[in-house]
């Protein structure tokens, strides 16, 4: 199975190719426009010389059977659009665009072709996560915080704050029918965020705040007087009584923590057994971030 990998950033290099480069039966192939990054990322993973391609049209003359796309998210139209026209399968890091006409374009293109597409939204995948999805949640609270980064608006929302908002997609109980959304901006900055989804016996809450101090992700899941907390992915507490805490084990990888592992698995198993993958739900948080954006530009007077 030929797999590409273009974009051989942090985020690659962290988190997806410890999992990609580890598979068996996976022959995995390199692109990148930068000939030192290469080499170095090639070397580490003792790829020969014709699994590494410094241009697109090279990587694709491969005959790749998938592609996983971690370029900047400026370069994601392009390249995706390329690899479904080529027919190949293809895993691209949040978000698919900045725009919601190229994003919905992607979409259309992969169903046209019938090719998969999938959307790297892991937090669905990971387990403290996916758990709070069997707990009872009448309400729920996501915080995703940093310290001292503020950032103009569409950037903040489509390459971070897309991660709340698919992820409370993802647990709310039942159909949203109010959705409400504040902001502070301050000299074309956004410093915070919230977004509020209700429907019928639930709400739910997710914040990003720029200026908190902190760099923290706090989960927590409540209802049937029980509650749920996960803190920064890797520790769970369930409180009911006394608090009963689960931490992530000393020999689990960052990537399954975090349902990076789980993500690329589950991309990979559809691959092979020819189960087409469909981007259509995760178009449906892209058009959420929009709505987001288009109401804090014009809370500010900036739209």
């Amino acid at each position: 199975m030929k797999v590409g990998c273009i974009g051989l950033g942090d985020i690659a290099q962290k988190a997806y190719l410890p999992v990609l480069g580890t598979q068996p039966g996976v022959d995995l192939h390199l692109q990148t426009r930068t000939p030192a990054t290469l080499q170095r990322v090639a070397d580490s993973l003792h790829l020969p010389a014709d699994r590494r391609h410094t241009g697109l049209d090279a990587l694709l003359a491969q005959g790749l059977d998938a592609a996983f796309v971690h370029a900047p998210t400026a370069a994601h139209p392009e390249i995706v659009t390329r690899l479904l026209e080529a027919g190949v399968p293809t895993y691209v890091d949040k978000p698919l665009a900045y725009e919601l006409a190229d994003s919905a374009r992607l979409v259309e293109l992969a169903e046209e072709r019938g090719v998969s597409l999938m959307v790297g939204f892991n937090r669905r995948y990971a387990p403290g996560y996916a758990q709070c999805a069997e707990h009872p949640r009448e309400l729920i609270l996501l915080q995703k915080n940093r310290a001292g980064l503020p950032e103009e608006p569409r950037t903040m929302i489509l390459d971070d704050f897309i991660h709340v908002v698919d992820t409370l997609r993802f647990l709310v109980p039942g159909p949203v029918d109010d959705v409400t959304v504040r902001g502070r901006m301050r000299d074309g900055l956004l410093h915070h965020v919230v977004l509020q989804l209700a429907g019928d016996g639930f709400t739910a809450l997710g914040v990003m705040n720029r200026l908190s101090g902190s760099a923290e992700e706090i989960l927590e899941v409540s209802g049937q007087d029980t509650k749920r907390q996960v803190v920064n992915l890797a520790e769970t507490i369930d409180h009911k009584g006394q608090p009963t805490v689960r931490r992530r084990g000393d020999w689990v990888p960052v990537a399954r923590q975090r349902g990076i592992e789980q993500a690329v698995l589950a991309f990979l198993d559809a691959v092979r057994a020819g189960t087409l993958l469909s981007a259509r739900d995760a178009l449906e948080t892209h058009e959420l971030c929009e709505r987001v954006l288009r109401t804090v530009l014009e809370r500010s007077g900036a739209a």
